[in-house]
């Protein structure tokens, strides 16, 4: 919201962390918590997967991850790296050769499983290959393939047992002269998940990869992603957020995008506060709000548009906002402009009308951006 304050009680204390380096893109410190996603593509399929992780990168992904199951899978990742508008991480998955491929192919980030990938050796020679290119590396610890001595050690996988394994493998890494890592420890349960988070926040400085793994479809998924990021993030804890979904990647850009506006920990695109309608109301509110997110889904300068259907909170609501409409019955409506009665518009012209006095604004604001940091 360009015109309103920011409250102090609405401030989140982020974790210190150390910053680390994904590509071209900052983790951690003080760094914006960025967004990622994963492509659902086969890798093989190099057209299909660039395609991907292009429109993923439109709709706001900081950085994309693709999984390397096989030989055939590395080899074809550095024509996809070469076409990626933004840092691409190689997920590693029981094979530490495929690890070693994907860092000469020039993947920005290398995630392995400390579970999966082998004993110490095999990890050094990851290592090593990850100097040698300029690779992070993210130690990804899953509450399904934890180590046998630690499921032995504490009966079921637990938070104590989750952090143990991240924190050995952090040793390596730093044993090795290697602190170029982030590190996640991920469950599907959301109370495993979220009391893992909060005890290894408390036992490193590394950057912390946030994420609810196999959270479930897209509305499933958007909640329990929502109730266990959001809690953490809240917190402070976290430097970089996958949602995972079974639906489109870039549903789950969007979904992150959501959970890190509503925290005010990130601003991009259009945030459109509108009301669930009632009898009251003298427009169709929901057929609305679902055309303007369409419309208006490639804003990409922060911005706080409100559509409320009657003048109980409208009016309330527009003076919170950059742009609003209220309706006021009578197939019409008021439009407000920073808060500010502007003029009354027929309903049957709001859509279009709406769209372009955010696209002005946005037009606006890109030009102001652009001069204060010509000056």
């Amino acid at each position: 919201m360009a015109h309103n304050p920011i409250r102090p009680w609405r401030n989140i204390d982020r974790r210190k962390s150390r910053r680390i380096m994904v590509g071209r893109v900052a983790v951690g410190g003080d760094a914006p918590i960025s967004v990622q996603t994963m492509t659902n593509t086969p890798t093989t399929d190099v057209a299909a997967t660039i395609a991907q992780v292009q429109r993923c990168a439109v709709a706001g992904a900081d950085i994309v991850r693709i999984s390397t199951p096989d030989r055939e899978s590395t080899q074809a990742l550095k024509a996809i790296i070469a076409e990626s508008p933004v840092p691409v991480v190689a997920d590693i998955h029981f094979h530490y050769k495929r690890a070693i491929e994907a860092a000469e192919a020039g993947a920005a980030c290398l995630r392995i499983n400390p579970g999966n990938i082998g004993d110490a050796s095999r990890v050094r020679e990851v290592i090593r290959a990850a100097k040698d290119h300029g690779c992070s590396i993210r130690i990804g610890v899953n509450a399904g393939s934890l180590e046998k001595h630690l499921l032995e050690k504490y009966g079921e996988p637990c938070p104590e047992a989750m952090v143990e394994s991240g924190l050995d493998h952090i040793r390596i890494l730093q044993d090795n002269d290697f602190h170029e890592f982030k590190i996640s420890v991920k469950a599907s349960d959301v109370f495993l998940a979220a009391a893992a988070y909060q005890q290894l926040a408390d036992a490193t400085d590394a950057p912390i990869h946030l994420g609810i793994t196999e959270a479930g479809g897209l509305l499933s998924g958007t909640v329990k992603s929502a109730i266990g990021l959001g809690n953490l993030l809240w917190m402070g804890i976290g430097d970089t957020i996958r949602v995972s979904l079974s639906a489109d990647p870039v549903e789950e850009v969007r979904v992150g995008f959501e959970i890190l506006k509503s925290l005010g920990l990130r601003h991009r695109g259009v945030t459109i506060i509108s009301c669930p309608s009632c009898a009251r109301q003298g427009f169709d509110v929901i057929k609305t709000v679902a055309v303007l997110e369409e419309r208006l889904a490639h804003i990409t300068t922060p911005m706080s548009l409100s559509i409320i259907g009657c003048v109980v909170n409208g009016p309330g609501e527009a003076l919170m906002t950059d742009i609003g409409f209220t309706g006021g019955g009578a197939g019409s409506g008021m439009v407000y402009l920073a808060g500010k009665q502007s003029h009354k518009l027929g309903n049957d012209r709001m859509i279009d009308h709406i769209v372009e006095l955010v696209e002005a604004k946005a037009a606006e604001l890109g030009a102001k951006t652009a001069s204060e940091a010509a000056e």
